[in-house]
């Protein structure tokens, strides 16, 4: 899978990344590798399935799909 991301320079220093198709999905890091580095692990983070979180009724099929 591809994401686009947003990496721009923060104020402080370092860089921040974000990915606009997942809001709320944002790191940063001291250099634009490891800012890159941080984001790859909360998109992880962001897609990976809870399950304790998920509830559904005994006729649902569950499925995986690749985009």
């Amino acid at each position: 899978m591809k994401l686009k991301v947003v990496l721009e320079p923060s104020d402080d220093g370092g860089f921040t990344v974000y990915v606009p198709s997942l809001p709320g999905c944002i790191s940063e890091g001291d250099t634009k590798e490891q800012a890159l580095a941080n984001i790859k692990e909360a998109i992880e983070l962001y897609l990976e399935q809870v399950d304790d979180d998920l509830t559904f009724s005994p006729d649902t099929e569950i499925t995986e799909i690749a985009i």
